[in-house]
C-alpha cells in the first residue's frame, strides 16, 4: 500500500471514529457524563465529559500544528497541558452532547484541511514537543490513534472500569 492510500485511509478513519464515540455517546446522560470516572487514573480520574472536551480541543490543537508546518519551515510544534486545560476551561460543567457536537464541526474543518493538501504540502514537516520529528503523515495518524485511546477509555469508564 502506498504512502497516499494511507493518508486516504486515515481521513476516513478521522471521520469514522466519531462515528463510533457518536454512538457511544447516544445514550449518556449528563449526570453519567459526569460522575463516573477513570479509575485507572486514581480517585482524580477524568469523567466522560472531561475526555469529550479533552478530544475536542485536541482536535484543535492537532490542526493547529499541522497548519504551523504548513505555513513554516519545520517548525518547533507546541505543547498543551492537558490537566491545566481541563481545569482553565472547566471541562466538568460543559455539556457532554454539546462538546460531541462542537468536536464534530472541528472534526468537519480538520478532515477538509487534510483533504485539500497538495502532495507538496503533504511532505510538511515540524517537530512535535514528545515525538521530535512530526510529518504531516504522522499528524493525521495522530488523530484517529488519539481518538481511538480516549473512546477506548470512555468505553471503559462507563463499564465501570
Amino acid at each position: 500500500m502506498d504512502v497516499t492510500s494511507i493518508r486516504q485511509q486515515q481521513i476516513v478513519l478521522m471521520k469514522k471514529t466519531l462515528d463510533i464515540l457518536g454512538n457511544v455517546l447516544a445514550s449518556v446522560s449528563q449526570a453519567v457524563a459526569t460522575t463516573l470516572q477513570d479509575d485507572q487514573d486514581g480517585p482524580q480520574g477524568w469523567t466522560v465529559v472531561e475526555v469529550v472536551c479533552h478530544l475536542r480541543d485536541f482536535d484543535g490543537f492537532f490542526q493547529q500544528r499541522a497548519q504551523m508546518m504548513l505555513d513554516q519551515t519545520s517548525p518547533q510544534l507546541p505543547a498543551f497541558d492537558q490537566a491545566a486545560l481541563a481545569v482553565e476551561r472547566d471541562y466538568i460543567s460543559q455539556d457532554v452532547h454539546l462538546v460531541y457536537d462542537e468536536l464534530v464541526e472541528s472534526r468537519r474543518q480538520f478532515v477538509e484541511f487534510f483533504t485539500k493538501l497538495t502532495p507538496e504540502q503533504w511532505e510538511c514537516d515540524g517537530t512535535h514537543p514528545t515525538r521530535g520529528h512530526f510529518t504531516m503523515t504522522d499528524a493525521v495518524m495522530q488523530v484517529s490513534f488519539h481518538d481511538a485511546t480516549h473512546i477506548e477509555q470512555i468505553t471503559r469508564i462507563l463499564n465501570g472500569g
